[in-house]
This record gives structure tokens, C-alpha cells and sequence, in this order.
């Protein structure tokens, strides 16, 4: 098949996203008319890790899946969104859904739903529960979409754990304009007796939480009181329970990706049977892939372009507190110039996203989004300029590219791509 010759599965799922509502309305009750029909397989799950939060989930899932395969476990995953293609969103017992068992899941859910209104994202997780109740794993690692409570994948009596990442502001349209409001979206995924693992919260957002999990008598284990995470001396030091234990610092690059491993770790005494210890976690921490999170793009089309000394890297972050994690990271970038490639969808706060980069970036080139309802590539570079960068707006990747180089020739510099989860996407199609 070549490249430009759509897969079925991708027929199919175009077809799903023009006939059902692209509007999100949360709710459960078109999800859990479908799930009925179809036999309620979240009935018939292994063990479910379920995952909430605003920035992190993703690295967290990542990190459990890569120790729990370490441990030799068979894995479910589901993610969104994806980068390039949708079968990254489901992998079943630790490889991609394949595009013929895609495409027979989603007419299955197709021909069940009867024409009933159901939005892309409700459909596709009834297709994912079916896929991971047909074929034996050992556990389930289940990413929320953007809230918690009214969640299509908040539909399980009763996970074996769920985990809340740090909470910022993001999707206030959907989830509220405060943080104590997202978070009492989030803390809906709590469950009765199930314990919960915190990363770093603000205040706002951690007393919500607590103040839930005191209702349903659920265990929290929170970020700076019964764990911490660090690195020292090259290594990856979490403390618990008493404990001290020194670890690989994980690959994923970002001082925030000590967390997000800590966040993994803390979950581990409640993974025991699954033979996860802490070898299983140092294998995990050093095997660990994550697209598009602090990714160096060594190779590849775009990477070619590069002449020696230059690097090449893309994050997806895309709210504020992305931002400032990515300019902690870059603090550490300053012996040469940083080169800001940016685009984002026009729902987005770009000033909260680029405050924290502007004094860090020599310059930023603005780009738009295809076929998403983005900033426009002057929209964009505006933006930028109203944060304090020095902008200017480019028609693709590729120019804003070639005008770095052509503008940096004596000195070489790091360029990150950043600003969207679809960008992204689209770079790494590119680059191959």
C-alpha cells in the first residue's frame, strides 16, 4: 500500500468522525447505552490502571507500560490523542492494534450504535474496551480523554488503581475556569476503597482531591508526603515508605520526567503481583519511548537538513504549564542559541505557553496547523510578539527551517518545534 493510499481502518474512521457530533458533551450515557449493546466488556477487563490529570498522563502510562513489559507482563494500552496514525491509541497485549481488527471493532460498534447520536471519542473506546476484553493481558493502563468524572472511559466499578497527574489549566471550557473545578473533574475518576497515587498538585487542586478521596475512603498516595522523587549524581533517587532507592534516570529528556517516573514508581506496591520490582522499574525507566515529549530528531527528513553542530528537537506541550516545564528544561540549553518553531490550535493560550520561553529563545518562526481549527501562522507569530519573542510567520515547517539555517550559519543552535500534540503529529510524518 503506498503512502498515500488510505488504510481501511482509516476509511472507516473518517466516515465515524463525519457522522457523529465532533462537539464534546460530557456525559456517560450515550457511552454506556453502546457498551451495553455491544455486551459490556469493561465488564470483562484485567486489572485496570485508570489515569487522569492535565499534563503527564501519557509519560506516566509510557513509564508502567515500559516496567511492567520489563517484568514480562502483556499489556493493554489506551492513549490519545495520536501522533500519525490512530492505532496508536489502542495497543493490545503490548503491540498496535492492527488496521483489519480496527476497522471489524468499529463497524461492530457502527452497526450497534443503530445511528444514534455518539461523539469519536465514545465510539473508539467502546472499540478499544472490546478489543482488550477478546484478548487475554495481564493488565489494563487506561488514559482519560481530557476530564475524569464524565469521561467516556469512566465507566469501571472499580480499577485496581487510578493515578491523578499534576492538574493545570487546560480545557476550561469543558472542565471550568478554575482549578479547584478541573480538579473536582479529574477526582471523578476516584473510586471507593481504590487507591490513588498524586503527582504534584497546586494547593486549589489538592485539597479537592483530598477532600474526594476522604468521601469514598480512598488511599492517596501524594507527591511530597508519602513520595518524592529527584535526581542526584546521575541517578534517579525516589524515597518511600522509609525508603531510599536509587534508580536509572529515565530517557525521556525534561527535569519534569523525574516526576512523571515518580509517579510510576509510586504505583508500584500496588502492582507487586505483576513481578514488578525494582529491577523490572530500572529496565522500564532506561527501555521507555514516548513520541514527541522532549524528542530529539536525530534522523529523518527534516533532521537532514541539519547541517553538523545543530539539533533538531519537537515536544507536544501545549498549555501553560508545558511551557514552563520545557523552559526548565532549556535552562540547561544556554551555550547556544535556542530556535522556537511554533504552532497551535487556536483554542490554546499561546502568551501562558510562551511567557516562560521567550527570554530563553532567540527568535520564533509561527506556522499553522492543517486541518485542525488552529492559530494561523500571523495569528501565531502575533501571539509570540505579545509574549516577547522576536516572531515572524513561515508557510510550513520546512521554510521556517531553512530561514533558521539560513540566518544561523556561524553559530549552530538547538530548534524545538513545539506548541500542539497535532503539530507534532504532522512533523513526525514528515520527518518519516
Amino acid at each position: 500500500m503506498s503512502p498515500a493510499t488510505p488504510a481501511p481502518s482509516d476509511i472507516v474512521l473518517d466516515r465515524v468522525s463525519r457522522l457523529h457530533p465532533k462537539i464534546i458533551d460530557l456525559t456517560l450515557d450515550r457511552v454506556s447505552w453502546l457498551l451495553e449493546r455491544v455486551g459490556r466488556p469493561q465488564d470483562r477487563l484485567p486489572p485496570v490502571v485508570h489515569v487522569a490529570g492535565t499534563n503527564g498522563k501519557g509519560s506516566v502510562v509510557a513509564y508502567l507500560r515500559a516496567m511492567l513489559e520489563a517484568a514480562g507482563r502483556r499489556v493493554h494500552v489506551y492513549t490519545s490523542p495520536h501522533l500519525v496514525r490512530f492505532n496508536e491509541r489502542v495497543r493490545v497485549a503490548g503491540d498496535l492494534i492492527s488496521d483489519q481488527a480496527l476497522m471489524a471493532l468499529l463497524e461492530e460498534c457502527e452497526r450497534a450504535n443503530d445511528d444514534r447520536p455518539i461523539t469519536f471519542f465514545e465510539i473508539t473506546t467502546v472499540a478499544a474496551f472490546l478489543a482488550f476484553a477478546r484478548t487475554p493481558a495481564d493488565i489494563v493502563l487506561l488514559e482519560t480523554g481530557l476530564g475524569g468524572r464524565l469521561d467516556a472511559t469512566n465507566v469501571l466499578a472499580r480499577p485496581l488503581l487510578t493515578v491523578i497527574t499534576p492538574i493545570s489549566f487546560d480545557h476550561m471550557q469543558y472542565l471550568g475556569e478554575t482549578l479547584a473545578k478541573i480538579a473536582a473533574e479529574k477526582a471523578g475518576i476516584l473510586k471507593q476503597g481504590v487507591p490513588c497515587i498524586l503527582g504534584p498538585q497546586p494547593a486549589e487542586a489538592l485539597a479537592v482531591i483530598e477532600a474526594k478521596a476522604g468521601q469514598l475512603n480512598a488511599p492517596l498516595r501524594r507527591h511530597g508526603r508519602e513520595w518524592t522523587a529527584s535526581a542526584r549524581h546521575g541517578r534517579l533517587v525516589f524515597q518511600a515508605d522509609g525508603h531510599e532507592t536509587r534508580l536509572p534516570l529515565p530517557r525521556l529528556a525534561g527535569a519534569h520526567q523525574i516526576d512523571n517516573a515518580g509517579m510510576a514508581l509510586a504505583c508500584l506496591p500496588e502492582l507487586r503481583a505483576f513481578g514488578l520490582d525494582d529491577g523490572a522499574a530500572a529496565r522500564g525507566l532506561k527501555l521507555v519511548q514516548w513520541p514527541a515529549r522532549m524528542q530529539r530528531l536525530a534522523r529523518g527528513r527534516l533532521a537532514a537538513m541539519l547541517p553538523p553542530g545543530w539539533e533538531l528537537w519537537l515536544d507536544g506541550g501545549h498549555n501553560a504549564a508545558a511551557g514552563e516545564a520545557i523552559a526548565r528544561h532549556a535552562q540547561g540549553w544556554r551555550e547556544r542559541p535556542l530556535h522556537l518553531i511554533f504552532g497551535m490550535l487556536e483554542s490554546k493560550d499561546p502568551a501562558g505557553f510562551l511567557t516562560p520561553l521567550a527570554p530563553l529563545a532567540a527568535d520564533l518562526h509561527a506556522v499553522a496547523i492543517g486541518g485542525h481549527a488552529a492559530l494561523s501562522a500571523e495569528q501565531a507569530a502575533e501571539a509570540a510578539r505579545k509574549a516577547g519573542l522576536k516572531a515572524t510567520a513561515k508557510d510550513s515547517v520546512t521554510a521556517a527551517l531553512a530561514a533558521i539555517l539560513a540566518a544561523g550559519k556561524r553559530r549552530p543552535g538547538r530548534i524545538l518545534i513545539c506548541g500542539s500534540l497535532y503539530l507534532a503529529g504532522s512533523v513526525l510524518a514528515e520527518n518519516g
